[in-house]
Order: structure tokens, then C-alpha cells, then sequence
């Protein structure tokens, strides 16, 4: 089975509550999503509302995955750059796959679609991520065809004495 995915698809009541309750689960899952499990849906409302506002703004662009169930399975937000000298290369943000989806390949399909979707943006030639240290995201996203081009030693502290590396990791699209 896999996913089917739907970019910039209509913001309705189902498509928020569906992100809000993947974003809780993944990061109480120990998701390397912006928050530390364990989170509240309203502690993530927030930063959903202003990946919202940015996609109404037409900053932010968003790739859903949903299963066979029809049940919000994946998420990736893409940000466009606003600087001039940037504007050839997007971000992906919040890379989420729901965590009853692990080890089904849905984030190579995911990290696939992403790719696809972005090569039909006007003028992308490439994509950024960034990812938390200590996890191995690094090593997935190397196999989905990323490279690191970047590391800053200690730049998330998670915890009181749990720094982990900030790495920046490039997709090349052309």
C-alpha cells in the first residue's frame, strides 16, 4: 500500500485537525519536529497556524500524504526564500510520517514526492533541510539523495545538558 499525495491541498477544518493531530503524535513519538515530547495538540496548534498564514501569504507550500484510509499519514512544508540571491532554492520543514508508518517506506515516498513536487516550481533548482543530530536523519536523507553541506556543533539543546548538531542538508533538483 502507499500514500497518496496532494499538494497545496484545500485548507479545511479536517486538513488542520489532521496536521495538528500527526505533528502531536510524531513528536510524542520522539519526532525531531520543533518540540520535545511530550506536547499538547495546543502547544502545536501555533506553529501550524503560521505554516497556515505563510501558505496563505504564498510563502509556504504543503505536500500531504494520506493512507489508504484516507487518514492524514505525512506531511512536509516547503518555504520559499524572499532574498533575491536565495530565491532558486526552497526549505522543507516539518518532514512528518505518521508514526503507525514507520518502516513502510512512506518517507522515501514522502521524500520522493517532495522532490517531484518541487521540480514543478518555477525556477527551484534545489531543496534545504535541516535535522536534528543524534537521531540518523542524516543517513536517511543522504539515502533519499541529500548531502550535508553543513553542521552546527551543539546549536539544538533538547535538554539541560543534551545539545545535539544543527545539519543543514541540500537536495540538487536539476
Amino acid at each position: 500500500m502507499a500514500l497518496t499525495f496532494t499538494l497545496d491541498p484545500a485548507v479545511t477544518p479536517a486538513l488542520l485537525e489532521g496536521v495538528l493531530d500527526l505533528w502531536t503524535d510524531v513528536s510524542n513519538a520522539g519526532g525531531a519536529v520543533g518540540f520535545v515530547a511530550p506536547v499538547e495538540r495546543e502547544e502545536v496548534r501555533p506553529d501550524l497556524v503560521k505554516h497556515l498564514a505563510a501558505m496563505a501569504e504564498g510563502r509556504h507550500r504543503l505536500l500531504v500524504g494520506h493512507d489508504e484510509a484516507g487518514q492524514i499519514a505525512a506531511t512536509a512544508f516547503f518555504s520559499f526564500n524572499t532574498h533575491r540571491l536565495q530565491t532558486h532554492w526552497v526549505w522543507l520543514y516539518t518532514v512528518m510520517v505518521h508514526p503507525r508508518h514507520q518502516g513502510k517506506g512512506y518517507g522515501r515516498d514522502l521524500m520522493a514526492a517532495a522532490a517531484d513536487a518541487a521540480r514543478g516550481f518555477d525556477g527551484i533548482d534545489a531543496i534545504r533541510l535541516g535535522c536534528r543530530g543524534g537521531l540518523g536523519l542524516e543517513r536517511f536523507y543522504g539515502s533519499c539523495g541529500f548531502k550535508e553541506v553543513g553542521r552546527v556543533p551543539g546549536a539544538i539543546r533538547v535538554a539541560p545538558g543534551d545539545d545535539r548538531d544543527d545539519i543543514t542538508m541540500l537536495l540538487s533538483l536539476t
